[in-house]
């Protein structure tokens, strides 16, 4: 989605701090689940500050982010930027997406031209529209997402990321609390099948098998470069290449159960030679997970859809168990 029409940018070429910064209603959900009521208040002085210290002006707000402020910006050399304030939470998640995109160096990736991450903040190169609005076949779709995930996967041992296996146990403990915090908005044995599954993926993490992985590949982050794509937000993780894989299969929760959601896995393993049960099992937690965290800040109607699939597939799984 484009920028909002009303911009942040300094009027008349001031310095002083504009009164208001429109956020998303999405990002001020999750600025105020994660408790950055802080970050939420000084955003007008850290943009006004940003503006001074790296020589931008910064104008409209992206409406589509979820876990950031992103807004346009042009430097003072006239290149057209993007400007993201991370919003604080858990995890330390602005410093591992500046970490990741460092690492992965523009191949793949949108390019990092400057950074902060005691602020979590990154000024990078403007793309162009996401993939979802491109209206792309999802056989297309899936098969351009798998080549951009491929060539952003490198050896990465001496960075400072989480590896897969805390990611995996990291999310069977957010999906049990989720799940009982939320009232339980899906199904018991959704949820015991994903907990299963994490704690396969946490026994089997291998450190060396384990690259950097971008760990939110789906169509909103793959963006127009050129005639080509690039992948946005990272999360920054160093697993299983099948981990980005399983963010595939997550997606699209609806069509996956036109047939058997397994031949998506299939189909995945065998456009990169990699592992199907991983892959399975991956898609598998991330879906749970994923549907309670959007349940939780209201991005509907695909948090349901997510814990909608994931209930059929777990019935149809362990329903003669």
């Amino acid at each position: 989605m484009g920028p909002a029409g009303v911009g942040l940018g300094m009027s008349g070429g001031t310095s002083s701090v504009r009164a208001m910064v429109i956020v998303p209603d999405i990002v001020r959900e999750k600025a105020l689940v994660a408790g950055a009521d802080d970050w939420l208040r000084e955003l007008p002085a850290t943009v006004a500050s940003l503006e001074r210290e790296w020589g931008i002006v910064v104008g409209g707000v992206y409406e589509g982010a979820t876990e950031a402020l992103v807004a346009e910006a042009v430097t003072a050399g006239g290149e057209l930027v993007v400007l993201k304030l991370c919003v604080p939470r858990d995890g330390d998640a602005a410093r591992r997406e500046i970490v990741a995109l460092d690492a992965a160096g523009g191949r793949s990736a949108v390019r990092l031209r400057r950074h902060d991450i005691a602020r979590g903040v990154l000024l990078m190169e403007r793309l162009g529209p996401s993939m979802n609005v491109v209206g792309l076949p999802l056989s297309e779709r899936q098969q351009i997402l798998c080549d951009l995930a491929a060539a952003f996967w490198r050896p990465a041992y001496g960075l400072d990321l989480p590896n897969g296996q805390q990611k995996a146990e990291w999310l069977e403990d957010h999906i049990l609390r989720s799940w009982e915090e939320l009232d339980r908005p899906c199904g018991e044995r959704a949820v015991e099948h994903a907990v299963s599954c994490a704690r396969s993926r946490a026994s089997a993490y291998d450190v060396a098998r384990a690259v950097l992985v971008h760990g939110d590949v789906h169509e909103w982050n793959a963006l127009r470069r050129g005639d080509g794509w690039a992948l946005v937000d990272p999360d920054g993780l160093l697993a299983e290449p099948e981990y980005d894989l399983g963010i595939i299969m997550r997606e699209d929760p609806e069509e996956l159960l036109h047939g058997d959601p397994r031949d998506r896995s299939r189909r995945l393993a065998a456009a990169t030679g990699l592992d199907e049960t991983a892959i399975w099992e991956w898609g598998v937690v991330e879906r749970v997970s994923t549907g309670l965290l959007l349940a939780r800040i209201g991005l509907q109607p695909v948090g349901g859809q997510m814990l909608r699939a994931a209930d059929v597939i777990a019935e149809s799984v362990t329903g003669s168990a």
